[in-house]
């Protein structure tokens, strides 16, 4: 999070250079944009994100039209960084799934912690249908969930590519949150299980009884060393500088291997002490 802050108010910095130069004060400016003075205050320190059209205008009333290439190139960076879920998801659900699995084809490790739900390329049709819709629900996205159910399901072929590693670490509570019916999180756990069995995938379960070290705030993904992908409410983060990545991966590898972590038949019998839980919510087990 604070990579993105950091990008942002250096991108202020340097419009309000230009600014400087000509030189204007920020009322001067406004007036000459037909922006509230506010915006130009917001924008300089780093509190409110430009666009292309701002950047463009700012730049041919500075007189410095030729640095706005440069500017366009760090803003673009700032919006991959940090992709806000309710412009990423305006078009639907589909076409972020389908840039998900470009980008997961490029990997060939991957690190994944989840303290919530259970990961995207392990999850069952149903399970993952759940997810959309919730995601649907809050966002007010167009309702593509078939086609995005589709293009999860499909970029899980990945799982069986003998040049991909994963290793999946999980907390306990992922195996009993009521995010779905029983009846779905019992086909769900029935794929962990199998899926644990795969060479390649090591799935490791962080028990309620495992004292934590570095508390579990949010999920994240590490990409090879390259990338941290963390999901928040709002917006999808990426992380991309080496100290972020090299943050990232000594939190994990802590979760992974902190005393009591559950891995093999230890990890599929909380799976299946889930899976007992689950079945007495069954209608038929019902008074």
């Amino acid at each position: 999070m604070s990579s993105v802050h950091e990008a942002r108010t250096a991108l202020g910095s340097r419009l309000r250079d230009l600014r400087l130069a000509v030189p204007l004060t920020g009322r001067s400016l406004a007036e000459l944009l037909g922006w509230p003075h506010s915006k130009i205050s917001k924008i300089e320190n780093g509190r409110q994100t430009p666009t292309d059209d701002d950047i463009r205008a700012w730049t041919r009333a500075t007189g410095a039209e030729a640095q706005a290439e440069g500017l366009l190139a760090s803003l673009h960076t700032l919006e991959v960084q940090h992709a806000e879920w309710q412009r990423q998801l305006r078009s639907g659900l589909t076409p972020h799934q389908n840039q998900l699995a470009a980008l997961n084809a490029r990997t060939r490790f991957f690190r994944v912690f989840e303290p919530t739900f259970v990961p995207g390329l392990l999850q069952t049709t149903e399970y993952a249908r759940f997810r959309f819709q919730q995601s649907g629900r809050v966002f007010g996205v167009r309702c593509d969930i078939d086609a995005a159910v589709r293009a999860r399901v499909d970029g899980q072929a990945i799982l069986y590519w003998p040049d991909k590693r994963f290793h999946f670490v999980l907390t306990e509570a992922v195996l009993h949150y009521r995010l779905c019916p029983p009846e779905v999180m019992l086909g769900q756990l029935d794929r962990l299980l199998a899926l644990s069995m795969l060479p390649n995938v090591k799935l490791g379960i962080v028990g309620f009884d495992v004292e934590y070290w570095v508390a579990p705030a949010h999920g994240f993904w590490l990409l090879d060393d390259d990338r941290v992908m963390v999901e928040t409410f709002s917006a999808e983060l990426n992380l991309a500088q080496p100290q972020e990545t090299d943050l990232y991966g000594r939190i994990f590898a802590q979760l992974a291997t902190a005393d009591g972590v559950s891995y093999s038949r230890q990890a599929r019998a909380l799976i299946a002490g889930a899976a007992e839980r689950w079945s007495a919510l069954l209608p038929e087990h019902g008074s």
